[in-house]
């Protein structure tokens, strides 16, 4: 069965208008094959899996080698398959990250992606590498990028815009028509409707994001008229997807990213949608057939493929791309110094480096019914970072964001990498003053915005990550009441006082410490007053620790109620419903 691609569209009305009446074309019959990536960040060897209860617990998990050993194996079986990635792909890793992520296009082009949809993380190297990587004629990145809501900025929504000439006009195409053996396959592209906002407001300057929804209303029913098979190819989230997919019927097949949900069993929504989500970091690849009878899906088949070293070899030719990649950033004659593109820092040390030891694995990715921190409440990665941060800055509070990314590391060594797989944005840490009052606000704020059952509401991320502070919450309770019991240090919490605070910070919101307003703010700097990247800090943090060796206190939120039941067929790392009040 082959596949290609028929049309190319940058605009809307017009090229839909030249389309062939629904009435000279008769509905096909036949099956069409999906390969499912997303949520790679950057990963390209495997890591272990830490996630308490999963049937792969211990193993090693994901890797480029072993990812593209399965899809070739499925290509075998389906030699029409048609390969999409949905996102957050050239951002989580140090090799992506001092390459802005060069590194992740020169592994993934040789697997031939027929259609990719930019991830938020996409957008963490400035719009003018986004559109060298995926844009125009030429894009440095093949891969089909589609995205129906992504538009270049009028100079009344940006008046610096760099993009005058193009205002108004879509970056990529909303959607393209695959011919697969009789079938007609339509697929369109949503972006998410945020950047990497946490790095910088700066970083989608030139470029205006929708959420898509308006978009998808007008070109369901247009391309339901010339297609067999219509498939949302979308980096909104499983939620939100499901959401869309609900209110604009048409749709057969979701193919999600975001929340790094894992749907080893399909998802269908009251519409009929198919549903799918792949996890993160190349742990997991989809494997969807849609079987067709005159232009309607009449059944499906779908494998959620686990990506372990146990199950799978390794391709040789992937294993040997990775290795040369590799060779300039691991120890040997081949590694040299990089500058970190977003904060200057210089990267002197082999990533493969031992910087410390854990007593416990370094997480956050528990399925919302797990009692061993839920992981859109709390991880044991983020309490170690927020525990570095607070040490170095020797003050009474260390924060971190809730963000969703971030590898596995086991009991043992903590090399350098694993520490850029948990910052890869390129962060600077600072200490300041915030009041007790601010404190008690990024708690509800971030509570809210992870568990409130409007979904787009959802801020794009978990509970911030706290060491100093202790708090009980109460996830169905009116925002505002969440927490109750917050304590720094054991002692409870001064809404009037000020705390001493170590956190992230950034140049472009220089007054911020971690999305925090906040007062005396003093940069960490080397000891020649070069910039200190946060990887730096926390391999100084290790230095502190007897033996260096982590070991963390207790978990830090206390939940006075179970989170809500999953609403669908998988266990679920964020309820997807939300909590209703």
């Amino acid at each position: 069965m082959l596949v290609r691609p028929l049309l190319f569209l940058l605009t809307l009305a017009a090229p839909l208008a030249q389309a062939a009446p629904a009435e000279a074309r008769k509905a096909a019959s036949g099956s069409v094959t999906f390969i499912h990536l997303g949520d790679l960040h950057g990963h390209l060897i495997p890591r272990p899996d830490m996630r308490a209860g999963s049937p792969t617990h211990g193993e090693q998990v994901g890797g480029l080698a072993y990812v593209a050993s399965q899809i070739k194996e499925i290509r075998r079986r389906h030699p029409g398959a048609l390969l999409v990635n949905t996102g957050d792909t050239i951002q989580g890793s140090a090799e992506a990250l001092y390459s802005e992520g060069q590194a992740m296009v020169e592994l993934l082009t040789p697997l031939k992606i027929d259609a990719f949809v930019a991830g938020n993380w996409d957008f963490v190297y400035g719009t003018r590498r986004f559109i060298e990587l995926f844009a125009g004629k030429r894009p440095q990145a093949p891969w089909g990028a589609l995205a129906a809501n992504l538009y270049y900025a009028t100079q009344y929504d940006f008046p610096a815009t760099p993009y005058a000439r193009q205002a108004g006009h879509r970056v990529l195409p909303p959607y393209r028509i695959f011919q697969a053996g009789a079938l007609k396959v339509g697929m369109i592209g949503l972006t998410a409707d945020r950047a990497p906002q946490a790095v910088s407001t700066h970083v989608i300057d030139g470029f205006t994001l929708t959420p898509g929804s308006e978009e998808l209303a007008y070109l369901v029913p247009r391309l339901r008229k010339q297609v067999d098979v219509l498939v949302l190819a979308s980096e909104r989230g499983l939620a939100a997807n499901r959401e869309m997919a609900e209110s604009v019927p048409g749709i057969d097949l979701v193919l999600s990213s975001d929340m790094h949900e894992e749907t080893h069993r399909i998802v269908r929504t009251r519409s009929g949608t198919l549903l799918v989500e792949e996890g993160q970091d190349g742990t997991l690849v989809g494997e969807i057939t849609l079987h067709v009878t005159n232009g309607r899906v009449t059944g499906h088949r779908h494998t959620a493929h686990r990506i372990t070293t146990r199950r799978l070899q390794a391709d040789a030719d992937m294993q040997a791309r990775i290795a040369r990649l590799r060779h300039r950033f691991v120890t040997g004659p081949g590694f040299h110094p990089h500058s970190n593109p977003i904060n200057g820092a210089v990267l002197r040390t082999p990533i493969d480096s031992v910087v410390g030891h854990t007593a416990v694995a370094l997480h956050r990715s528990n399925y919302a019914d797990s009692k061993l921190q839920p992981a859109v409440i709390e991880g044991s990665s983020h309490n170690f970072l927020a525990d570095a941060f607070k040490s170095v800055c020797r003050s009474d509070v260390g924060v971190i964001r809730g963000f969703r990314y971030g590898t596995h590391v086991a009991p043992g060594p903590v090399k350098l990498e694993d520490l850029y797989h948990f910052m890869p944005v390129g962060p600077q840490v600072a200490c300041g003053v915030v009041r007790g009052e601010d404190i008690r606000w990024q708690i509800e704020n971030s509570a809210r915005g992870a568990l409130t059952h409007y979904i787009d509401d959802w801020t794009g991320g978990w509970l911030f990550g706290w060491s100093g502070v202790s708090f009980d919450l109460d996830p169905f309770q009116e925002y505002g009441f969440m927490a109750s019991n917050i304590r720094v240090n054991g002692e409870p919490l001064d809404p009037a006082r000020e705390y001493r605070i170590g956190g992230y910070w950034y140049v472009d919101n220089a007054n911020w410490i971690n999305r925090m307003a906040a007062e005396k703010i003093r940069v960490l700097r080397a000891p020649n007053g070069g910039i200190l990247d946060a990887t730096d800090v926390v391999t100084q943090f290790f230095s502190t620790l007897p033996g260096r060796r982590f070991t963390p206190l207790p978990d830090r939120v206390k939940l006075l109620q179970r989170l809500p039941k999953r609403s669908g067929p998988n266990p679920e790392i964020q309820p997807l419903a939300g909590a209703p009040r």
